[in-house]
């Protein structure tokens, strides 16, 4: 069996991203400022857009990069199926949110945003389309390109076209909150969505049946909320569970996760991975034409 055949879109994509010189990609750009500004004078491409086909049997879709999540979100509810990507805007793009590689606050529940990507078609350094993965849930094992360019910030490839695990659109989701410890929640509820703890008071997202969401409810004296709480959006850091209690000031973490939001600005803590980023960026990019003056970590 041959290999399939890049689409036209996805191959104009390709030339516009060009062979030499420096080249940014922008989607919405709600997070435009992550890993630094480009270097000045750096032309920008966009990603094609459009969905091309959703596979609610074998719960998968393939969109282009360029599409909004809010219309990839509308094309799949009609299928009575979503993608939880949870964008903080809902303009952002479904390649810029892989290229940011930030899960959104349903991560408890549906896994970190990376575990959605099946198959990856994206332009390398030298013009060229890739294609990483596979259209199946059931996917090959060995190196992963589609882990790897999640999170990446289009430093080693510009992202075209996915194809993403769906999930069963729920019949009912529901925020509560709860004064009950958060470690209690999350040992006794049954797969909820989200915890968040801000220090007193958990807000807990239910998602499913309604029959079984009321049933939880019930049983742990859930008192329903309005909405989701306010997500502090200045510092976000990774903790482990043992200093979430020693947490000072305004915060929200996500329990199960790892993820506190701050309310100011932290700076991250010292890592020996940049090393390791730039090798692999020496690697994708020899020349350093993608994305110039972005770094993944710094």
């Amino acid at each position: 069996m041959g290999l399939r055949p890049h689409p036209p879109e996805l191959k104009e994509f390709a030339e516009r991203v060009g062979t030499q010189g420096p080249v940014g990609v922008a989607g919405s750009r709600t997070h435009f400022e992550l890993g630094g500004a480009l270097r000045e004078g750096t032309p920008l491409v966009t990603a094609p857009v459009g969905v091309v086909a959703h596979d609610p049997a074998e719960m998968t879709v393939r969109v282009r990069a360029g599409t909004p999540v809010s219309v990839l979100e509308e094309h799949l509810r009609a299928g009575g199926q979503m993608v939880p990507l949870d964008p903080e805007c809902p303009t952002s793009t479904v390649g810029g949110v892989l290229a940011v590689g930030r899960s959104g606050i349903r991560r408890l529940g549906y896994g970190h945003l990376r575990d959605l990507v099946l198959e990856i078609t994206y332009v390398n350094s030298a013009g060229r389309l890739i294609r990483a993965g596979g259209p199946t849930v059931k996917n090959v094992s060995g190196f992963d390109l589609c882990r790897l360019l999640v999170g990446s910030l289009g430093t080693l490839g510009f992202i075209a076209e996915v194809v993403l695990r769906c999930h069963p659109l729920p019949e009912v989701s529901r925020w509560y909150v709860s004064g009950e410890d958060p470690e209690d929640l999350l040992a006794g509820l049954y797969r909820p969505a989200a915890i968040l703890w801000d220090g007193a008071v958990s807000s807990v997202l239910l998602e499913g049946l309604a029959a079984d969401v009321d049933d939880q409810e019930r049983r742990f004296d859930l008192s329903p909320a309005e909405s989701a709480p306010e997500i502090p959006r200045r510092g976000r850091q990774s903790v482990r569970a043992s200093q979430v209690a020693d947490l000072q000031g305004e915060f929200l973490a996500e329990v199960g996760v790892g993820v506190v939001h701050r309310s100011v600005y932290t700076d991250p803590p010292p890592t020996d991975a940049p090393a390791l980023h730039r090798a692999v960026k020496e690697r994708m990019d020899p020349s350093g034409r993608l994305n110039p003056g972005r770094e993944v970590v710094v």
